[in-house]
């Protein structure tokens, strides 16, 4: 199969990946133990307790009510007032409990994620003989096409077709039932096989890959632009059709619904008794479910930073590598960026860290809006847990790809020869952000 550049790259540097692939899973192993297991086994202690306590209450409230003593409608009652603030405080403790349980299950599925390619990809590689790269062409060897694509787009469309399948077996697993759990996986499980062998190949042709030779577009309206930048743009533009369909379906049903907004101003239908509660309803201060504070909307505001920080640091990481006189910067800075490759490789650390942090944060508030009952089984459920998780699978196919980036920084090196392929991944990564920040007053505020 052949790619971008020769494959010269010496084993060592493929066992590299072997290397880095045990300390991600380390640190994310240490991650679930720490919250996932430590931390969240005393919050669901104090969950029981709270649970107990509320029962306590409830049982002492429904008591007084069958003898007669208290009247069950009167809610200024002392009993009714320490029974709703004892439910409260079992909710809060439930809540609680579900940040550090699915933060560390998070944190943990993801180091797997990103061992298994990096393991992979170092293992597929590094069994290949080394080759000796002669260069004939003076530094400029030809860019030519490569077949990863094809492999990558067949095991996708052989997870696609398990899919169904596959969400039921692993729904089984976790549950701890059905004896075919595993036989449904299947097909999904093989199809991310090929996933992950394709973009093994990719790492293979692209890791020596200096920058020469780019194909160059020879038709408006990119003509003369490099090929691969061409393809980025008509990606993008695909990309905008999907999440313009988003916006454009959510805001006719949003305008349709009998939300308390729309039942304020008059505008439901005659005979609809009930409103409809959409994730802003929950999360927005002043929502109509009545549980939204700073709190719950926390998450979607600080995950909109962190993109914006993030698509600030790969900016630096072009910057940086594009630079023909890299200076060290002072103070603190300068100790973790001692030299260009280490500025690089940092920057794109710090980008892959908050792009991981803003998968957590957002698995955290699916799992609140899950227990507090908003689930995918409405229609203003599956709508927003299919726009918003659209999205969260566009941020971590990029965490994938930066990953590879970063064990390129760290190894063959990016530099001004090559650091195009940067400045493309950075196209991605703002379409990514932007997208958020439609997405987030949309469906969080509005």
């Amino acid at each position: 199969m052949s790619g971008g550049g020769h494959s010269d790259v010496k084993n060592a540097i493929w066992m590299r990946a072997f290397l880095m692939a045990g300390m991600i899973f380390g640190l994310g192993l240490a991650s679930y133990v720490g919250l996932g297991v430590v931390v969240a086994g005393m919050k669901e202690t104090a969950w029981d307790d709270e649970t107990a306590h509320f029962h306590d209450a409830e049982d002492a409230w429904k008591d007084a009510v069958a003898v007669g003593t208290i009247d069950s409608n009167n809610n200024s009652e002392p009993l009714y007032i320490a029974k709703e603030s004892a439910h409260h405080h079992e909710i809060e403790a439930h809540l609680s409990y579900l940040t550090y349980r699915v933060s560390g299950l998070t944190l943990l599925f993801v180091s797997i994620i990103f061992t298994a390619f990096l393991a992979i990809s170092g293992i597929f590689n590094s069994a290949q003989a080394d080759e000796e790269h002669h260069d004939d062409h003076h530094g400029h060897e030809e860019h030519h096409g490569s077949a990863s694509p094809i492999i990558f787009a067949f095991g996708c469309m052989l997870f696609l077709i398990g899919f169904p399948d596959f969400a039921d077996g692993l729904h089984s697993l976790m549950m701890g039932s059905g004896t075919d759990a595993i036989s449904d996986l299947s097909v999904s499980m093989i199809g991310l096989t090929i996933i992950t062998l394709g973009i093994a190949n990719w790492w293979r042709e692209d890791l020596p890959f200096k920058g020469y030779g780019e194909q160059l577009a020879t038709s408006d309206p990119f003509n003369g632009q490099h090929i691969r930048k061409a393809g980025i743009w008509v990606f993008l533009m695909s990309e905008v059709m999907v999440f313009a369909t988003f916006f454009s379906a959510y805001l006719r049903m949003r305008t349709e619904w009998c939300t308390k907004w729309a039942l304020d101003e008059g505008n439901c239908k005659e005979g609809v008794s009930e409103t409809v509660m959409t994730a802003s309803d929950y999360l927005r201060p002043g929502g109509a479910a009545g549980t939204g504070d700073f709190w719950t909307l926390l998450p979607g505001a600080v995950n909109t930073f962190a993109l914006i920080i993030s698509s600030y640091t790969i900016v630096l990481a072009l910057k940086v590598a594009k630079s023909h006189d890299y200076k060290v910067p002072s103070g603190f800075m300068g100790k973790i960026m001692p030299d260009k490759k280490s500025a690089i490789r940092n920057y794109l650390i710090v980008t892959l860290a908050l792009g991981t942090m803003f998968i957590v944060l957002k698995l955290v508030e699916w799992s609140h809006l899950i227990a507090e009952g908003f689930t995918i089984g409405t229609e203003q459920g599956s709508i927003f847990y299919v726009a918003t998780g659209a999205h969260g699978v566009h941020v971590f196919a990029g965490l994938l790809i930066m990953l590879y980036m970063i064990f390129k920084a760290d190894t063959v090196e990016w530099d001004e020869e090559n650091a195009q392929g940067i400045e493309y991944f950075g196209l991605y990564w703002h379409f990514v952000d932007l997208a958020w920040v439609v997405i987030f007053p949309a469906f969080y505020l509005y």
